[in-house]
């Protein structure tokens, strides 16, 4: 009960195994309505005025207890307290992730590693309206097993942000706002990465949650070019209330194609400038890369995403055989249902990306299975090819000829200080990944034999056949200049239409 506040430390409760976050009294079991009436007794009321709110009934095994949400009696914890006490000093974090960090993903990534998980992104407004929303998205996702756990909500009004997250404290350990997706349904609706620049609004979204939840408020960012407006901006979030901080060392614009390289400088002059827990995220391909990013920024914890997509273990420091954790994610899918089977198809595409590569046949028949038992098959029918492609190719191949066989999360280059041009080309005129040189060649009308651009040769080859275009046009002027007036008369009759009489 060390969590707990002195004033209540004695209160006669126990933890019930099949409920998370609810803390049951030590009562007998008895029906509904006994319970509801047990309620109103002084006795009951003596022990828990003042502390308790939000009371309920919740049937256990043969009968009904009483149960309170446990953020009713915790007290709130915060910043290194909050992070070592009810995190449990977390160091390997799987991040939220839309449609992606559902129950029986985070429970896999647990299972081999992963100490502190956040649900997908959650829309607040909808959260708020909508209660089958928050039953699929949340509230039927409870499990003892899937603890500590951060929502992440987006939103852009500090007033429905309170709400959704006063609809969803009792259900988790902390209410994280999304200020870090780039994508371009965050520019519509205007959230994410996208409320970068409002200062005043997102300090007024995080004081505002900090006041009035029983929970800790965090934040997910991104970071500007500019380390020291990155280092302002995360104090300026720390004052408002928040009390951790996840910092993806990109930009708003390192997406997609442009993806490039997290600058760790950045997480790094974050974690010195704040008196908070700081986690990094981005460039995580291996155990490793999570200790040195440790060292090298001194944050708290590392997030992980893609990483942990195409290697649940990655954690474990292991690179699994690729139908292993599909099987097992399968398992545990059966296990906690429901399950979107869209979200369970989108992830063995990621475990198996390197794989359909190779057996595109499985990639299409993955594609159209509309069963749990159809994506069984299907990875059943991988593991014998798989199982097969070793048999014989052992003796005679490389293991890099193999390595599709296993989990694993390649980006090219790991070097902080390129962050401004990631993912140089060796033979690039300007030194630079395809994706900046394609942006660099266009504006300056320039070539790139490298990376096959060709914007100077196509615009002079356009210009020439515009000026030979024009060198015709005036030729035939010129020529018909020349032509006698009498000819000229005559062709102008063959050419004018004559009327049939």
């Amino acid at each position: 009960m060390s969590e707990y506040t002195t004033e209540v430390k004695d209160l006669p409760t126990i933890e019930a195994v099949d409920i998370t976050n609810y803390l049951v009294l030590q009562t007998s079991y008895y029906t509904r309505q006994q319970m509801k009436a047990f309620k109103s007794l002084e006795a009951y009321n003596f022990f828990v005025s003042g502390w308790v709110h939000n009371l309920g009934t919740k049937r256990l095994r043969d009968g009904y207890s009483l149960v309170f949400a446990r953020s009713a009696v915790m007290a709130k914890l915060q910043g290194f307290e909050f992070w070592r006490k009810t995190l449990k000093e977390a160091r390997y974090v799987v991040a939220p992730m839309v449609d992606q960090s559902e129950l029986a993903w985070r429970l896999l990534s647990r299972r081999h590693g992963a100490q502190l998980c956040y649900t997908p992104m959650l829309h607040a407004q909808v959260f708020v309206r909508d209660a089958n929303y928050r039953r699929e998205n949340l509230y039927n996702e409870v499990c003892e097993e899937d603890s500590p756990l951060i929502a992440q909500f987006c939103a852009n009004d500090p007033e429905v942000f309170l709400q959704a997250a006063l609809l969803a404290q009792d259900y988790c350990d902390a209410i994280d706002l999304n200020l870090g997706c780039p994508q371009m349904i965050a520019k519509r609706g205007h959230y994410g990465v996208f409320l970068q620049d409002e200062w005043d609004l997102l300090e007024k979204m995080v004081s505002l949650a900090n006041e009035k939840l029983k929970v800790p408020i965090t934040c997910k960012i991104r970071v500007f070019k500019e380390v020291e407006k990155t280092v302002r901006y995360a104090q300026m979030l720390e004052n408002a209330g928040c009390q951790l901080l996840t910092v993806h060392g990109r930009t708003k614009d390192q997406k997609g194609a442009m993806t490039g390289i997290a600058s760790w400088e950045h997480i790094k002059a974050v974690r010195q400038a704040v008196n908070i827990p700081v986690f990094a995220n981005g460039n995580i391909q291996h155990l490793s890369d999570v200790e040195r990013c440790i060292q090298e920024t001194g944050v708290q914890g590392v997030m992980s995403a893609e990483g942990n997509l195409h290697n649940p273990a990655l954690f474990e420091g292991r690179s699994p055989p690729v139908w292993e954790m599909a099987e097992e994610y399968l398992e545990v899918v059966k296990r906690y249902p429901p399950c979107t089977l869209s979200y369970v198809r989108a992830h063995l595409f990621k475990l198996w990306h390197h794989t359909l590569q190779i057996h595109q046949d499985l990639r299409e028949e993955l594609a159209k299975v509309k069963t749990l038992e159809g994506l069984a098959d299907v990875s059943k029918q991988l593991r014998l090819r798989c199982q097969l492609e070793i048999l014989c190719f052992v003796p005679f191949a490389p293991l890099l000829r193999l390595s599709h066989l296993i989990c694993f999360y390649l980006i090219v280059s790991l070097n902080p200080v390129s962050f401004n041009f990631p993912l140089q080309g060796n033979k690039c005129v300007f030194s630079l990944c395809r994706g900046c040189c394609k942006k660099k060649a266009y504006k300056e009308v320039a070539d790139c034999p490298s990376h096959g651009l060709r914007f100077k040769t196509k615009a002079e080859k356009r210009k020439a056949e515009e000026k030979e275009q024009a060198e015709r046009s005036t030729t035939e002027v010129e020529r018909s200049d020349h032509i006698p007036q009498p000819l000229q008369d005559s062709r102008r009759e063959l050419e004018e239409p004559r009327l049939l009489l």
